[in-house]
């Protein structure tokens, strides 16, 4: 058996998109032809059951309620949140459906070909930093799960100073999560739906019988009668910085979405499914962390409500329980971790250096900063690194709005596919800046930078400059619509107003000659029309 020798540069065969702008694009970055695009509407909604069962969704209520406020308060606040961000996701989603580029490249169009980078670094900033959190809170769970099998694995002496924050055996659960998860990073995005699709319906199950277990055991406790603790102004701000937390927990599926909606062989429409879906899944799942936490603390007459799933679930007294309850949120952390981190920052990588990394080796990296980000150091001596890491999101508001505006508004849906992957294009812009885009984010982000320093080190003090922060998503999202529109209509790009839009199909199909994934141009039109009729 012959092996073929590993490269330094990644593969990419001969393609229209690569053809004299191969500095720009790879195989992973080329648009999907159709008939590798493989999801459909269950594949979606799959995707965003699982996207919603994590433990971040559990406890979406304890910081709200440990202010002041309510569950009442705690769940329409996360209803309104989704609302307002499914209707961004979906307008980004429907780019990616229409073009079938990722995020990295559908910014082009934008920002211009260098002025990218802003949004693309931005991205996967984030991306790499909650990957290695997420990794972490697998970890908590994989430690339930064998302390289920084997007790005494919890009572392992630990050789790990305490100022690392981590003990041997969660270093050991780190490892072992990591492993499990290696695999999966190797996997191409269109054949991991079986994933979604089997987190979608295993974790619902354990998470219905954990709200039923709740009910029945104390009625759900007595966090349903707390009543509210502030009022007034204080009241105000409160609502309005909790709406900024939830809405920054998922800004980043605002901005990239297009990295899976890319994979859609089903109509652009089916986006906005995500409008009514969103705010009814997530709403509905924080509210069993909710009736859990707070039966868990009147059953086991404890002092705090045990808002981690993992704490919970460690008190009770059946082994094969706590092992299967465990088992679900380890599997909730590793499909969260996959379509919400690695794959994003996978794309965001290949953009940077298209010539040497592709999705495959930049879900490596990914994984690789997991370890070198240490996080439960990280998570155990800055305890505002949380808060920074949420208030991230004053720098995404602004990019999805741009992007989103562009789209549907200056551009009217009309983009040329193939001019996205040539930088002398028609978005070359200013030496590949679109300097409205710039200008349009640095009024949004401005704002909310004294209360982001405040968040990060509180001992610095701002005074009113915290309000604005306290809103900083949308704040920063609609200053930056008014700055970016009003720009673009004043000084507008007469060359990237182009007027009948250019779709990857009709790119395949016209360059006679090239090659698509080993398929000559003839054979593909005739498989490409096959698929299509069997998706209809």
């Amino acid at each position: 058996m012959k092996f073929a020798r590993p490269a330094l540069r990644v593969s990419q065969p001969k393609s229209a998109f690569a053809d004299g702008s191969g500095r720009w694009t790879n195989r992973d970055l080329d648009p999907v032809p159709r008939h590798r695009r493989k999801w459909g509407v269950a594949s979606f909604i799959a995707y965003w059951i699982s996207d919603a069962l994590n433990a971040a969704t559990w406890e979406f209520a304890s910081g709200m309620i440990a202010v002041g406020l309510t569950y009442r308060e705690s769940l329409a606040i996360v209803t309104i949140a989704f609302l307002i961000v499914s209707v961004v996701i979906s307008a980004n989603g429907a780019i990616g459906a229409m073009y079938h580029s990722p995020f990295p490249v559908l910014a082009r169009a934008s920002w211009g070909f260098y002025g990218s980078y802003i949004a693309i670094v931005s991205r996967v900033i984030l991306a790499v930093f909650w990957f290695a959190i997420q990794t972490y809170n697998g970890s908590n769970s994989v430690t339930v799960m064998i302390g289920a099998i084997w007790p005494s694995y919890l009572r392992l002496l630990n050789h790990i100073p305490a100022e690392q924050g981590i003990t041997t055996n969660g270093m050991v659960s780190f490892l072992v999560f990591s492993i499990i998860q290696f695999p999966f990073l190797c996997i191409n995005p269109n054949k991991l739906r079986w994933l979604f699709m089997a987190k979608s319906i295993i974790v619902p199950i354990a998470w219905i019988a954990i709200l039923i277990w709740a009910f029945k055991s104390t009625g759900g406790g007595e966090l349903f009668d707390q009543k509210v603790t502030v009022s007034g102004s204080q009241y105000s701000w409160l609502w309005l910085a909790n709406l900024t937390s939830v809405i920054g927990n998922y800004a980043t599926l605002s901005v990239n979405q297009s990295d899976f909606s890319r994979y859609s062989r089903v109509g652009v429409k089916w986006q906005l499914m995500y409008i009514p879906m969103l705010p009814i899944f997530f709403t509905f799942f924080a509210f069993i962390g909710v009736a859990s936490s707070s039966a868990g603390q009147t059953l086991y007459n404890l002092a705090e409500i045990p808002w981690d799933p993992n704490v919970l679930m460690s008190y009770w007294e059946n082994r094969a329980c706590r092992f299967f309850g465990a088992f679900t949120f380890a599997l909730a952390s590793l499909g969260v971790n996959i379509s919400a981190n690695s794959l994003s920052a996978a794309n965001d990588f290949a953009a940077l250096a298209p010539g040497y990394l592709n999705i495959r080796r930049g879900q490596m990296i990914c994984a690789l900063f997991a370890w070198v980000l240490v996080p439960w150091k990280i998570l155990a001596s800055a305890g505002n690194f949380l808060n920074f890491m949420s208030a991230y999101a004053v720098f995404l508001g602004p990019i999805a709005a741009i992007m989103a505006f562009d789209f549907w508004l200056i551009k009217k849906r009309k983009y040329d596919s193939l001019a996205m992957y040539q930088p002398d294009g028609i978005y070359r812009y200013s030496a590949g800046v679109n300097w409205r885009a710039v200008v349009a984010f640095v009024v949004g982000v401005a704002p909310s930078l004294p209360g982001l320093i405040n968040s990060v080190n509180s001992s610095i003090s701002v005074g009113v400059g915290i309000h604005p922060y306290q809103f900083g998503w949308l704040l920063g999202f609609f200053a930056t619509t008014l700055v970016y529109l009003t720009l673009s209509y004043l000084f507008p790009v007469t060359e990237a107003l182009i007027e009948h839009p250019v779709y990857p199909d009709e790119v395949y199909d016209t360059r006679a000659g090239i090659i698509v994934d080993g398929v000559e141009p003839e054979d593909y039109r005739i498989s490409t029309q096959i698929v299509h009729k069997s998706a209809c």
